[in-house]
């Protein structure tokens, strides 16, 4: 018996077919418009300093590794060593000050009843519409002011007083999903609010202060305008500032170097990401849920 197949189902069958391959024929466009950046990065870290610019090449034809040993020289007698250490530092006070007194503010508008808590909570919010630029020149009057400029105190000083309010709404979200049973079965047990935030909330709010952390710590290591405001002394520069100084007072910039560091710079970052982005994933995913 012969089985006579309908022209309709074979078209809507081609149909689908041929939009499945159109789709994944455009993900791998888009997808070779994000990668070339990096992939352009990594050939021109090996390439001659002289060929950054002048070849077309994506990749080199003959990779040198003189870029890379350059770093080891250091610039203008500081070591490379000695921004990484200082972008380290800065990321890691970062992170610390936002988990802290993030979590610890999210405990208070997500647990606590007090009066006016809407109306903070609102405040807070609108935070995030202020430009940054606003704020920026009352900022260094004050810290000049105080006589820190030069140093990391004015970088970091805002996020132990929990002046990320995006991290902080991210974490009231989480919090406000965890079950209120918890909270009451620690105060059964003669817990106060802080007992209930060390012991109960906080561990169960992982996935959002771990996501908090993460991109604080993309933030920190990446900033520039920070750090180019307050920080004076070559010893005391990021990475980013760092990067900089590759570019000599006549407007001439050693690129090979340049982009050596800055594939160099990468490391940490993508380490730091790869390590936690289970927890980002799932920060991402629950934040906002309520049980």
């Amino acid at each position: 018996m012969t089985t006579v197949t309908s022209p309709v189902v074979r078209t809507a069958g081609e149909r689908r077919r041929a939009g499945s391959i159109a789709w994944h024929v455009g993900a791998l466009v888009v997808l070779a418009v994000v990668l070339y950046p990096v992939v352009w990065v990594v050939g021109a870290a090996f390439k001659p300093g002289k060929d950054i610019v002048a070849s077309l090449d994506l990749l080199p034809t003959e990779p040198v590794g003189e870029n890379f040993s350059g770093l080891a020289d250091g610039i203008s007698g500081i070591s490379v060593g000695t921004f990484f250490t200082n972008s380290l530092l800065y990321a890691v006070l970062a992170v610390a000050g936002v988990v802290v007194s993030s979590s610890l503010t999210a405990y208070a508008f997500a647990k606590i009843r007090f009066a006016g808590r809407n109306l903070l909570f609102t405040l807070m919010i609108g935070t995030l519409l202020l430009p940054y630029h606003v704020l920026l020149i009352p900022q260094y009057v004050m810290f000049r002011k105080l006589e820190l400029v030069d140093t990391l105190v004015p970088l970091v000083a805002g996020k132990f007083l929990a002046t990320e309010a995006f991290f902080v709404f991210l974490m009231v979200q989480f919090m406000r999903g965890l079950p209120r049973e918890l909270d009451e079965a620690a105060r059964l047990d003669g817990c106060g609010h802080l007992r209930t935030y060390w012991s109960v909330v906080l561990p169960l709010s992982r996935p959002a202060i771990i996501t908090s952390a993460i991109f604080t710590f993309i933030n920190a290591w990446n900033d520039f305008m920070g750090p180019l405001i307050y920080l004076n002394t070559p010893s005391k520069y990021t990475v980013s500032l760092g990067l900089m100084m590759f570019r000599d007072q006549e407007g001439i910039s050693d690129y090979g170097s340049m982009i050596a560091m800055s594939l160099v710079a990468l490391v940490p970052v993508v380490a730091f990401f790869m390590a936690f982005q289970r927890h980002l994933i799932d920060g991402m995913a629950t934040s906002g849920l309520k049980g």
